[in-house]
């Protein structure tokens, strides 16, 4: 007898060998019809699947969370096989889910172009309409492998050649069209619907590596409903209009080139609103209890390679190399002309120990917030790179806690409410947080991992904290807290972090000296808010397009003349608003005042002030807000008395 146990807490009783089918079905039709794949234990898996043990049942359809992503990777397989039933001889390589939707990698000698879409998402419609049943078979490696090699598939007979010896092999069929995966998939294509829409191409490369072939990457989206892929389609429209880099380089924020691809230029009044956020950011961080520091760039891979990031992260850091002749200078037996090897940081948390580690600490210093607005540079691939989204050079708002165990809660609380008050502040009052477990490939043994993500999860329960699970993706060394936060129009962004460590301070050998004089390991809290300087910004021009809050923007009034006559009295308003603290610029050129108005309405300006002969002569400024047609005549005191107050920071 096989006991199925269902969410609501009843238990279905089998006498054989049952399908996730034919639960679905013993609970009701409705059910059986819209099933779409079967979570056993927890693991979402194919409806087909027979489950012959006592087990925990879910049945899945599109009201969950799951279905959406098992959604988009059917959706992907549908489009190899309608291009390959289009275009023959286009070869096929990789085509997962992504988190807007989907993708597949092509090869084929002629370029795809949007014009080719509508013919692609109509023979989608037809697979779709011809409701192939979708079946899992295992086969082994040499038949996968001579499959692909007589359908001319080099690439996929190359990845079958170099999967693990003792790896099962999956291929999954719909009719006669084909592919490796690990699954699960729909029972049929015909489950898919037809709520698609392809977006947009572009270049990638085998495995990732720019010295291999070049692919052509078709994305695309899907939904179960068309009434959500209108609504998506119109936020990605939206999104474009408000695309970081076309406002950054509209309003003279910053710009990048060639020369230093994934780095950043910025303009004055993009570094002026850089050091606005900072130095908000300065200010909170000091009323929280942080004391700020600042450590190299360049490092001995000899602290890399003891903290563990050589192995981790070697790929993605720039190197470079330097002969010493002096030996004492070299300090390690290193011989004449030896060289050496250094890195730009990547992170600045084996810095920060570095710090730590100076003089004999002691449990009365603790916890110790140390946090550095540390420049980091890591080698993104091209493709990867975004804007200022993505980039290779960029400034972390870092901080580590060295603190005791008893400290974590205390902590996190504290944290978690810095965190709120400055995403309150940004404009940002909505988000949620992912608790990110051990990853495959980490550092510290399993009981240290137990300690920790027990730490976190009890220290995240006494902060009020609703967590969703993001099974192994914690940092190699510790599990970690993600905060995203929800702009404008809807997108998500993984912004802050908080991760408990046990591990680096071990590796490098921080201690301090407890109160019963004894030398102990303190735990390392490794904590971001903005997560990097270029992506909050970015983020932020994005969410507010470009129009900004008073306190915020670049430039926050512009003082403008209707008559020449008034140019002295400009000068001077704008002089008695600098004094008050404003950022304030003059509009004094001979043009008229319809145009000159426009034009800063364009470039976001907050405030327009303008003053003509009768604003000289009688002291006053006529001010019009950003997105309203009516303006306010103030006399000039109380307009710098009321603007100033308005243009202050919220701390």
């Amino acid at each position: 007898m096989i006991n199925i146990s269902l969410p609501d807490g009843s238990v279905r009783k089998f006498d054989k060998p049952v399908s996730g089918a034919d639960i679905a079905a013993s609970i009701g039709p409705g059910l059986a019809k819209a099933a779409l794949a079967v979570k056993v234990d927890g693991e979402m898996m194919d409806l087909s699947t027979v489950v012959d043990h006592d087990a925990r049942i879910g049945i899945v359809t599109s009201r969950d969370p799951e279905a959406l992503e098992l959604l988009r990777h059917d959706a992907a397989h549908v489009l190899a096989q309608a291009v390959q039933e289009l275009y023959p001889g286009t070869q096929i390589t990789f085509g997962p889910s992504t988190e807007e939707g989907f993708y597949y990698d092509f090869v084929r000698d002629q370029p795809f172009s949007p014009e080719d879409f509508g013919k692609i998402e109509q023979r989608m419609a037809e697979i779709v309409d011809r409701d192939l049943p979708i079946t899992r078979e295992v086969w082994d490696r040499q038949k996968i492998k001579q499959y692909f090699v007589d359908h001319g598939e080099k690439f996929k007979a190359e990845w079958a050649d170099e999967l693990p010896k003792d790896e099962e092999i999956s291929v999954y069929k719909q009719g006669e069209w084909l592919d490796m995966c690990l699954g699960p998939h729909l029972p049929s294509t015909g489950k898919l619907g037809k709520a698609f829409k392809l977006t947009k191409v572009s270049g990638a490369y085998w495995r990732g590596d720019k010295n291999n072939a070049q692919l052509q990457r078709v994305y695309g989206t899907v939904f179960f409903s068309d009434k959500d892929l209108k609504a998506y389609l119109r936020r990605i429209e939206e999104a474009e209009k408000r695309d970081h880099r076309r406002i950054g380089r509209e309003m003279h924020l910053f710009h990048q080139q060639e020369e230093a691809a994934g780095m950043v230029f910025w303009h004055p009044k993009g570094w002026t609103f850089w050091r606005t956020i900072e130095g908000y950011l300065r200010r909170k961080l000091e009323a929280g209890g942080y004391v700020e520091v600042k450590t190299p760039q360049l490092v001995d891979r000899k602290l890399w390679e003891e903290s563990g990031h050589w192995e981790k992260f070697r790929q993605n850091m720039y190197l470079a190399e330097n002969e010493e002749g002096l030996k004492e200078f070299m300090g390690h037996g290193a011989t004449e002309g030896e060289s050496r090897v250094f890195a730009l940081k990547p992170m600045n948390c084996p810095c920060h120990v570095q710090i730590f580690n100076q003089g004999l600490r002691s449990y009365r210093e603790l916890p110790l917030r140390m946090a550095e607005m540390g420049s980091c540079h890591r080698f993104e691939p091209s493709g990867a790179l975004h804007g200022i989204l993505r980039v290779r050079n960029f400034t972390q708002d870092d901080a580590h806690i060295f603190c005791t165990e008893a400290d974590i809660e205390s902590e996190t609380i504290r944290f978690c409410g810095l965190l709120g008050e400055i995403y309150r502040d940004l404009g940002f009052p909505d988000y949620f947080v992912k608790f990110s477990d051990r990853p495959p490939v980490r550092a510290g043994s399993d009981a240290v991992w137990d300690q920790a993500e027990g730490a976190l999860q009890s220290a995240s329960k006494a902060a009020g904290l609703d967590l969703i699970l993001n099974p192994g993706e914690g940092a190699f060394y510790g599990p970690k807290l993600e905060f995203v936060l929800r702009d404008a129009i809807g997108r998500d962004w993984q912004c802050g972090t908080l991760q408990v460590d046990f591990v680096l301070p071990e590796r490098l050998g921080a201690e301090y000296v407890a109160e019963d004089g004894t030398r102990k390991r303190p735990v390392m809290l490794h904590r971001a808010i903005f997560g990097s300087f270029e992506r909050m910004i970015g983020i932020l021009i994005e969410h507010y397009a470009g129009r900004f809050p008073l306190w915020m923007a670049p430039t926050q009034a512009v003082v403008v003349t209707v008559v020449n006559d008034a140019d002295s009295y400009a000068n001077e308003v704008a002089a008695k608003l600098r004094a008050a603290g404003m950022r304030v610029e003059t509009d004094v050129r001979n043009e008229k005042i319809n145009y000159k108005v426009r034009e800063h309405s364009l470039a976001h300006v907050p405030l327009i002030l303008a003053v003509g002969r009768r604003d000289m002569e009688n002291r006053t400024v006529a001010v019009r807000r950003l997105g309203s047609e009516k303006q306010e005549v103030l006399e000039l005191g109380a307009a710098v008395t009321t603007l100033s107050a308005e243009a202050r920071p919220p701390f």
